[in-house]
């Protein structure tokens, strides 16, 4: 939807994020007269001449009085209100309006996991290479601020998640796609939705766009073979997919090789993903915590190889299944397994079953984090790596994944100062 388009509409700002209240600040700027409606479930502690509020467990019923309904990414796409809303082509999102009103190129990253890292590296490497990106979306700046002043040279390098892919008409110029896994099934209906939702960052691309994406994925494979776009395979493994994807986008802009080596080089892992915290009594820590799925659980493991001899799994339940997992860390060798609630359980039968009951870890169930580090301590060897990655959602007995890695930062720097038994 084009700005000029919003002029007359009647708007309703659903959901009062970071992302809705940049929504609600660029389009007053635009419209200083005019009224929006901002509706969301949870309090607005927010008052201004220009806004209307709406919260608490009714705040969907004002949808039909609106127009146009600029929907956050949070807020579940199947309640019947929003369903028939975007049936009636009432629904938008900051990111479409963002696509199609965008000057400049935009460069859009998606997958299940890698793609911060990713997102992160290209912006260094475009960045040292002399042209104006700006990082926007998921991890930089929201979009629609990034509007304002921007010209035909500028390259935005987005972050894009699922939710802000999901019925998206407009695909961006280049896009990355580097895996798709299932996730958040607590949110689509099923791995084909959420599928779906991933393939339009390719789907709506022309000839002359790009699109770089994981060739050993096969969902992804699958999405390829429907852009039009000149295709790039990266056929990198999980932990080589950021630097070799980077690499390809340095490319199409025609940075320099020694500049894309350099900054690849030089770069600093992004907080709770394959971050090592350092070496504690001879014990080498990994705080993983964004690894919310099997997938990266297990690329972690061969990424680090034969020294890990502790790991810490499970968290909240979504329904995915841990077999390839139990595989991994029956295959690696893995000597200690400290189990989070609800998932763990879960993850330990499938180990017991996948041994058939020979050559198990040690297995510790825990309630937290203090009692999972004082367990690591006392059964990893020296020399040996303590692995927190654990497969699933943080919700269980955690706010989220910082709350979790910050929480094993914090345990194992204390008991490296401690003595126990």
């Amino acid at each position: 939807m084009k700005i000029n388009e919003l002029k007359e509409k009647k708007i309703l700002i659903l959901g009062f994020g970071r992302e809705g209240q940049d929504t609600f600040f660029f389009l007053k700027k635009l419209f200083p007269e005019k009224e929006f409606g901002i509706a969301d479930k949870n309090e607005i502690y927010f008052r201004d001449k220009n806004a209307k509020l709406f919260s608490g467990k009714d705040y969907l019923k004002t949808i039909k009085d609106y127009e146009v309904i600029i929907k956050s990414p949070g807020i579940p796409i199947h309640l019947s209100e929003i369903e028939k809303a975007s049936k009636e082509g009432r629904i938008t999102s900051q990111m479409e309006i963002f696509f199609e009103n965008c000057p400049g190129k935009i460069i859009g990253i998606t997958g299940t996991k890698g793609k911060s890292t990713t997102t992160s590296l290209i912006y260094k490497i475009l960045k040292a290479g002399g042209l104006k990106a700006h990082l926007v979306g998921n991890i930089g700046k929201p979009v629609l601020s990034s509007l304002f002043g921007a010209k035909e040279k500028d390259v935005f390098v987005c972050e894009l998640s699922s939710h802000q892919l999901y019925n998206l008409k407009k695909s961006p110029d280049i896009a990355v796609l580097l895996n798709v896994y299932p996730e958040h099934l607590d949110y689509y209906k099923n791995i084909e939705e959420y599928s779906f939702a991933k393939a339009n960052i390719a789907l709506y691309q022309k000839k002359g766009d790009y699109l770089v994406y994981g060739s050993k994925n096969k969902i992804v494979s699958e999405i390829a073979k429907k852009s039009k776009a000149k295709k790039i395979a990266v056929k990198g493994e999980y932990y080589d997919l950021d630097k070799a994807s980077a690499k390809e986008v340095g490319k199409i802009f025609g940075i320099p090789e020694k500049i894309i080596k350099k900054e690849i080089k030089n770069f600093t892992p992004l907080a709770h993903r394959l971050e090592r915290i350092g070496e504690y009594r001879g014990i080498i820590f990994y705080n993983d915590a964004l690894a919310t799925i099997p997938e990266a659980t297990i690329g972690a493991i061969k990424f680090l190889g034969k020294k890990v001899e502790t790991i810490m799994l499970g968290g909240f339940e979504r329904n995915i299944n841990f077999e390839n997992l139990a595989k991994e860390v029956l295959r690696s060798r893995i000597k200690t397994v400290i189990l989070f609630p609800t998932t763990g359980e879960k993850i330990w039968n499938e180990i017991i079953l996948q041994s058939k009951g020979k050559n198990l870890p040690k297995n510790f169930s825990v309630e937290n984090m203090r009692d999972a580090v004082r367990l690591a301590y006392l059964n990893t060897a020296r020399g040996k790596i303590c692995l927190l990655s654990t497969a699933s959602s943080s919700f269980s007995i955690f706010r989220d994944f910082k709350e979790k890695g910050n929480l094993f930062k914090k345990y194992v720097k204390q008991f490296a100062r401690q003595k126990f038994k």
